[in-house]
């Protein structure tokens, strides 16, 4: 019944001399009398509680962190309360005496009836509300309260209430639903504020300042005024009735199973008495014993030790002969071990290692019984000789086992195809980028050719099992993997001796009398000549580095793969000659697996010491810091390769980095970071260098109409089609398994822009083409052409460096708005006068900068939309966005600007005829039947038929229209006002007017925008009052006013070679002043 004599003990010194009186010794409350509580009032103020708890639990914890710091309880052991638990004991007897005393009166009724007064009682759950573990093991102190309400009903008190006591225990103790479940908490601390809280039904413990509750008040946050915890009876009185309602459950809890208790223990004493009697048989029995072992076993003792004496002497000399088997093996296996027959060896160690066991093979012919020996003094030494012997034989099978891997390894990485493996590379990119193409692809190389390796891994792994050495070689391999990495990356590396500069004689000259070449000599003569690689050879020399490291860790993790798989066939029985494989297994972890102790451990062995993942790390770690070095001895040369042979240098880092970061799962960062530096170095090197190409090209180019060649479309069209796609030419240049061609193949192309042109004239006589972007033509020159192929090479940059696209935005913008500066300067501000030799600027050159710069904004849309392709998704792609949108309106302004100037000029023009209109003397007599019109109107018409012709021949129909019809306006407006300015006294003088008009307007009356320019002059004319002539006046000399014939002359060639030219050397000179602020404002009169 107990589980320990500590509790029996405790039962059987049970005390009846305790008296009631020693109740107030326990720490427990009072309990009333049923008659003296209040039932129906405290299941109210339990209500009330239970209700404050719920409306408290939100704001408790807002002011109790702050107001009441976190105390600690103490926790008190449960072995303190023993002195406690042992005086209770004796109130359980006096409680068994009276409840006999009562039984006895009452009869057996009551104890039938007892166990099933409350049922519920027994209910392991009773006082636990919420069902929570943890409360049932307090129901072994139970019993102990028990005596308590037994004692306390026999008080007189309790007996003068009996009738009332007797109702209350009818109806039963209040429910324990009515106290809060706060109580009945795992986790209940009062030392927690939240707690402490609830408990308290939010009292306050101090009184708060005078001040405080005002502060409250200001903040809006005024609550219900909270009591004093130390004045707060209505709190003292529930908390009372929670701890009487408990011990109510409790005290019948404990009469519920006082009965089965006491019957309990009257059966432990029954057992008791049984058990005393059995000790006494069992003695009366030894005794009988006693006397038959002195009489019978006394004389057999005697013949047992004689038996044993002899078996000693047999065990004896047993044990000789085998000492003499295993000291003689020994020797043995130190000759065969010196002779280099290892197998024979291992197996005799073997045999001598069992015969020492006790478990030799040959005890039949030695006729000796065998014993385990190995703890014996003399075959101590022995041991140290034996492990002597299995190193020397795992020293020899290890040579054997890393010489096959090691030639194995090295012979792959020679074998392999460089291409293959490249093509390999790229298709593993590929899939990571989503760009696939499914295609059946080839058993790759490094797994395959492992036949051959495979019969000699597994003699070399049994004898290094055997010998214990294969945790030792299977490190040695680990340390040889990492060497032969580092030995794969420092071959291919150029010679850090300067052989070319020196003659064997001088090297043996320094050899012999002067001191060695230090490790920093080395060091700065490699670094030289990786400096002096060409791209050709340096790209040639990182292929080898990286397919040698990146195999040769494939490769490695073959080979563990395989010595994992030929050490499970270890202890197996050798196959028949015609089965080239083992025999199918089940998986290594499958209950029906069945390999050999041998197998598993050695497999276990394996794994531990080589530990591919981490080898793999390591290798890729050692290789990553070797190259970091070299990339950063060419960082210089790196960054300033031409564009193919950049992108070929980081396709090959991009693959190489994905390649090790497939196989050890880590990513390089040290690598990465080196190659990511010297793509943004690349990217600005390479910006810089577009901006001085075209703003070489630019300067010497002669604005002349160049040919749009086939090769030309062709690249228009690539970066037409960016919008929605990548063009094929441009990720051809990554293809790094390709050998790149001559370099001087390669630049021939990019060459032909300028050198079609020899001072401003093209080679060809053909028909100049001109480029289409959206049913739009061009007549474009060398620089626009020029300007499209830089776009195109950062197009090509941007569609093999994807992530990089925002650095290579912002160059391309720059490059866009250079062209547009550059623009302004050479022809609005006349520095291709200066930088290209040209006399002057006149419209054909206008109109071609003006073309120039329509076809760049033309194609900026499709360049924005492949740059949107490419550009991650965010704030940045939509300034970029931006970026190109302003580069686009910058053009067209200047377009318009352009435009704008055309007309100034011939604004000026107009405004020169006219001031040479009033300057005429319209009534000067002429000859009869003179038709001759005046220089002013034949200069005018001249020099607008050349614009005119100009722009059509460069300019779309629509645009030669939008500068023609400002120009005729302004005609009309210049010469009109000066018409009506001019006095006519005679009809002759009027006219001439109408002869200079009809000229005009029969010389340029077809060109479209001339509206009704001529009609308009025509009305003014003659609407003109002829004035009286003067006597004076008609006496005056003609001849002061009229021309004569090679004047005449003279001014007409002058007009013809002024129509060639409409700008002024005042124009010319805005050049060194930037560009233009108001165009129409800065041309003077005159050219």
């Amino acid at each position: 019944m107990f589980s320990n004599q500590g509790a029996r003990k405790s039962v059987d010194s049970l005390s009846p001399t305790l008296s009631p009186g020693h109740r107030g010794d326990f720490p427990f409350h009072g309990i009333a009398p049923y008659g003296q509580q209040r039932p129906n009032p405290r299941r109210g103020s339990t209500a009330s509680s239970i209700h404050s708890i719920g409306g408290s639990l939100d704001t408790a914890g807002s002011w109790a962190n702050t107001l009441l710091p976190l105390t600690n309880v103490p926790h008190i052991e449960a072995s303190e309360f023993t002195p406690y638990l042992t005086q209770v004991g004796a109130l359980y007897d006096q409680l068994r005496r009276i409840q006999a005393d009562e039984e006895e009166g009452t009869g057996a009724s009551r104890r039938t009836s007892r166990p099933d007064e409350y049922p519920e009682a027994l209910d392991e759950g009773y006082l636990r509300p919420n069902k929570r573990p943890g409360l049932s093991s307090r129901r072994a102190s139970t019993a102990s309260l028990a005596s308590l309400s037994s004692i306390e009903t026999t008080t007189p008190t309790t007996r003068r209430s009996s009738s009332r006591t007797r109702r209350i225990q009818a109806q039963g103790p209040p429910p324990l639903s009515t106290i809060p479940a706060v109580y009945f908490d795992e986790d209940f601390r009062l030392e927690n504020p939240r707690t402490f809280d609830v408990v308290s039904e939010r009292s306050e413990v101090v009184r708060p300042a005078p001040g405080s509750d005002e502060k409250g008040l200001s903040n809006g946050q005024a609550g219900a005024p909270r009591k004093a915890l130390a004045t707060n009876a209505i709190l003292q009185e529930k908390l009372s009735w929670y701890m009487d309602t408990v011990e109510m459950h409790l005290i019948q809890s404990i009469s519920s199973a006082s009965t089965s208790f006491f019957t309990a223990l009257g059966s432990l004493r029954e057992l008791h008495a049984e058990a005393a009697d059995s000790v006494e048989r069992i003695k009366t029995l030894r005794k009988e014993l006693e006397a038959l072992d002195e009489e019978i076993a006394a004389g057999g003792l005697n013949l047992v030790n004689q038996r044993r004496k002899r078996e000693n002497v047999k065990q004896l000399h047993d044990a000789v002969m085998q000492l003499r088997e295993i000291v003689d093996g020994v020797a043995v296996c130190e000759s065969l071990v010196d002779a280099g027959e290892v197998n024979e060896a291992l197996d005799n160690i073997d045999t001598i290692e069992k015969l020492m066991a006790g478990e030799g093979s040959d005890a039949n012919q030695l006729d000796i019984q065998l014993r385990d020996l190995r703890g014996a003094t003399a075959l101590q030494s022995l041991s140290s000789d034996l492990d002597t012997l299995r190193f020397r034989i795992g020293r020899s099978y290890e040579a054997k086992f890393l010489n096959t891997l090691l030639t194995d390894l090295r012979g792959h990485v020679e074998r392999v195809s460089s291409q293959e493996v490249l093509m390999r590379w790229n298709s593993a990119s590929a899939r990571v980028r989503g760009t696939h193409s499914r295609e059946p692809s080839a058993f790759p190389t490094y797994m395959t050719g492992t036949d051959a390796i495979r019969a000699e891994l597994l003699s070399s792994l049994t004898g290094l099992q055997r010998a214990k050495y294969l945790t030792a070689a299977a490190t040695t391999y680990r340390e040889a993997a990492i060497r032969e990495i580092r030995t794969l990356i420092r071959q291919p590396l150029p010679s850090s001796n300067d052989d070319d500069n020196e003659s064997l004689m001088s090297t043996s000259t320094r050899t012999g009398g002067g001191r060695q070449r230090t490790q920093q000599d080395r060091s700065i003569t490699l670094a030289r000549n990786l400096r002096a690689l060409d791209p050709k050879d340096a790209e040639e020399l990182l292929v080898k580095m990286y397919i040698g490291v990146a195999e040769a860790l494939r490769r490695l993790s073959t080979q563990v793969k395989v010595l994992l798989d030929v050490a499970s066939s270890i202890g197996e029985p050798s196959l028949p000659s015609g089965i080239r494989s083992p025999p199918l297994k089940s998986p290594p972890f499958s209950p029906t697996a069945r390999q050999s102790d041998a197998a598993l451990e050695a497999q276990e062995e394996i794994h531990r010491a080589v530990d591919i993942a981490n080898l793999l790390g390591q290798a890729v770690d050692v290789a990553h810091e070797k190259i970091v070095k070299i990339l950063r001895v060419r960082s210089e040369q790196s960054k300033r390769l031409e564009l193919v042979w950049f992108l070929r240098y980081f396709t090959l880092n991009l693959h190489f980095a994905n390649e090790c970061e497939a196989i050890s799962g880590r990513s390089g960062t040290t690598l990465k970071t080196v190659v990511n530096g010297h793509i943004k170095d690349f990217i600005q090197n390479h910006g810089d260098a577009e901006n001085q190409k075209l703003a070489q090209g630019m300067e010497s180019d002669q604005w002349n109409a160049a040919d749009f060649g086939d090769k030309d479309t062709e690249l228009l069209n690539r970066i037409l089609e960016g919008s929605t796609r990548d063009a094929a030419a441009w990720t051809q240049g990554t293809q790094v398994w390709i050998p790149y061609p001559d370099m001087e193949t390669s630049t021939s192309d990019e060459a032909d822009p300028l050198s079609a042109q020899t001072n401003g004239t093209t080679t060809s006589k053909a028909k100049t083409r001109s480029a289409a972007v959206d049913s739009e033509t061009f007549l474009l020159p060398n620089s626009a052409i020029f300007c499209m192929h830089g776009i195109s090479h950062f197009l090509h940059l941007m569609a093999a460096i994807p992530s990089m696209t925002a650095e290579i935005s912002a160059s391309l913008i720059a490059y866009l708005q250079l062209f547009n500066s550059r623009c302004t300067q050479l022809i609005l501000g006349a520095g291709a006068t200066r930088s290209a030799g040209l006399r002057n600027i006149n419209t054909k050159h206008l109109a071609l900068a003006s073309q120039s710069l329509a076809f760049i904004a033309a194609i900026i849309p499709h360049v924005r939309e492949f740059v949107r392709r490419h550009c991650a998704a965010g704030p940045g792609a939509s300034a970029v966005m931006g970026e190109f949108d302003k580069v686009r309106r910058a053009l067209q302004e200047h377009q318009n600007n352009i435009y704008d100037k055309l007309v100034d000029i011939m604004s000026l023009r107009a405004l020169a005829g006219s001031k040479k209109l009033r300057a005429t003397d319209w009534d000067q007599p002429e000859k009869p039947g003179s038709t001759t019109t005046n220089e002013y109107v034949e200069t005018l018409v001249k020099e607008t038929g050349m614009l005119y012709r100009n722009l059509t021949k460069h300019l779309p129909e629509g645009t030669v229209r939008m500068i023609m019809v400002p120009v005729f306006r302004n005609y009309k407006e210049t010469l009109g006002e000066a018409y009506q300015e001019v006095e006519v006294r005679t009809a002759g003088g009027r006219e001439r007017m109408l002869r200079d008009v009809s000229f005009f307007q029969s010389r340029l009356g077809k060109i479209d925008g001339f509206d009704d320019a001529g009609e308009h002059l025509v009305k003014i004319i003659t609407a003109k009052q002829i004035t009286a002539i003067a006597t004076a006046s008609s006496s005056s000399s003609p001849a002061s006013s009229s021309p004569g014939p090679g004047e005449a002359e003279g001014r007409k060639k002058s007009a013809e070679g002024r129509a060639e030219v409409l700008t002024s050397p005042e124009l010319r000179a805005q050049a060194a002043g930037g560009r233009n602020g108001s165009l129409a404002g800065q041309v003077q009169p005159g050219f």
